[in-house]
């Protein structure tokens, strides 16, 4: 049985603290930092940290902030891990607000569900060894290590709210079914799993179908540039209280940049605030939908989700801590989505913490998404998977006309210390068991 054992240790620290420290903070602080250590049976030990800097300047603009810094290093001792840099600056180049991100993201047991929500099955007895359908923990699962360097920008188009952005990206990914034997090292012999070339995964099952072509298996480069346009009057960038924040923008992976493959990709997300009780309770909300304009995206890169700018170590879905939290980690994948997610905002604890101004929110939240232009499959498929699967059944891995709404439920404890470092955890419940059942996680910000 696979065991996962999770200890956080939350640390805030402030290495300028002084007696007569004002409340307003100027020139550069440090934020904060989290550092975890982790046990997972099948990636091993994970052991790293994060940190954040802010610069705020004379201070005249707190707790707005000139630069922003993030660094975490994570590695699990099998492989997986996150090596990520990101710079943020108000000020670098004039009138600009500028982020740029060099990250590099290894997973070992990256999931994988199939395409189009709930019109590809899941089947939780294949992963749980315990089950009588067991087959292999990793069914649901294939290798891939992301490299990323990241560039995204805004500026001012009229008054201080309507602002056009820019950006590119730069990105590989490298694809391959799971490395059994590096998994496998050190485990008792009740817990191997099994090769891949025994029990292969719904990964390899899709390479034989035809559904996942020989030229994406292994990835490749998907270099793009970006543009479009954004509103955004938020009375404050970690928590808002009240305004809009909306943008719509196209993306575009042209094949003169080294390509692969070539296409564009429409994004549109829109989020609103409303205070029900200045300072201490707000109601909000996001509505984002995205689609393939033109060209042919390939099945890795379908699960990113696109937005003007990059507010944390990934973007991706849906499923998952930042899109659908509590349903499955990108089980909802397709050519086009429609989501959103709606919570209520509260902060009813306010208090000191090392001389630093601190408070604890709790939020409520639902959120949803689906599929609203499939990716296509071919019209003989059920005639393929009966020759190549003899003895298996096709309405176990496929369910044509399935897909409706992917929702889930849960709550979120916020630690914030001088407002703008925020430690998230998030419970969330999914509302179909084809989405799986709890998700838990710990990371930094508020969701939008």
């Amino acid at each position: 049985m696979k065991k996962t054992l999770s200890v956080f240790l939350i640390t805030l620290l402030v290495l300028s603290v002084s007696a007569q420290e004002k409340k307003v903070k100027t020139g550069w602080k440090f934020g904060g930092a989290l550092p975890a250590i982790s046990f997972d049976s099948d990636l091993g030990f994970q052991y790293g940290a994060l940190a954040e800097f802010f610069n705020y300047g004379d201070g005249s603009k707190y707790p707005d902030y000139l630069d922003h810094t993030y660094t975490e290093i994570s590695h699990y001792t099998k492989g997986s891990g996150i090596f990520r840099f990101m710079y943020e600056s108000n000020h670098l180049i004039p009138g600009v607000e500028s982020t740029s991100d060099l990250s590099y993201l290894p997973h070992q047991a990256n999931s994988f569900y199939g395409f189009n929500g709930y019109e590809s099955f899941f089947n939780k007895d294949w992963m749980d060894e315990e089950a009588a359908g067991y087959k292999t923990r990793m069914f649901y699962r294939f290798q891939r290590n992301q490299f990323r360097f990241k560039n995204d920008f805004q500026g001012k188009l009229s008054g201080e709210h309507f602002k056009w952005s820019a950006g590119f990206a730069f990105q590989n990914f490298e694809i391959s079914s799971v490395n059994i034997d590096k998994l496998n090292k050190g485990k008792d012999l009740a817990e191997l799993l099994p090769l891949v070339s025994v029990m292969p995964g719904l990964f390899e099952r899709y390479q034989a179908l035809g559904l996942v072509p020989s030229d994406e298996a292994g990835g490749g480069w998907v270099n793009t540039i970006k543009a479009g346009l954004v509103w955004d009057s938020r009375d404050n960038r970690p928590n808002p209280m009240k305004g809009l924040w909306s943008e719509i923008g196209i993306e575009v992976a042209p094949k003169f940049l080294g390509n692969d493959w070539g296409f564009s990709k429409l994004y549109i997300t829109h989020r609103q605030y409303f205070t029900l009780i200045e300072n201490d309770l707000a109601l909000v909300y996001r509505l984002g939908y995205q689609t393939t304009l033109s060209g042919h995206s390939p099945f890795f890169y379908q699960s990113q989700v696109i937005t003007s700018r990059l507010t944390g170590y990934s973007s991706e879905g849906l499923g998952g801590y930042n899109t659908l939290r509590g349903v499955l980690w990108n089980r909802v994948m397709g050519d086009a989505f429609f989501m959103g997610n709606v919570e209520f905002r509260w902060k009813p604890v306010y208090f000191k913490f090392i001389k630093q101004d601190c408070y604890l929110g709790l939020n409520g939240f639902f959120d949803f998404g689906r599929v609203i232009k499939n990716i296509k499959l071919p019209t003989d498929l059920a005639t393929t998977f009966g020759v190549k699967y003899t003895t298996e059944n096709f309405s176990d891995y496929f369910k044509p006309g399935a897909e409706k709404f992917h929702m889930s439920a849960g709550t979120s404890i916020m630690l914030a210390m001088n407002q703008n470092f925020v430690i998230a955890i998030d419970i969330g419940k999914a509302l179909n068991e084809q989405d799986g059942n709890i998700g838990f996680s710990i990371g930094l910000n508020y969701l939008f």
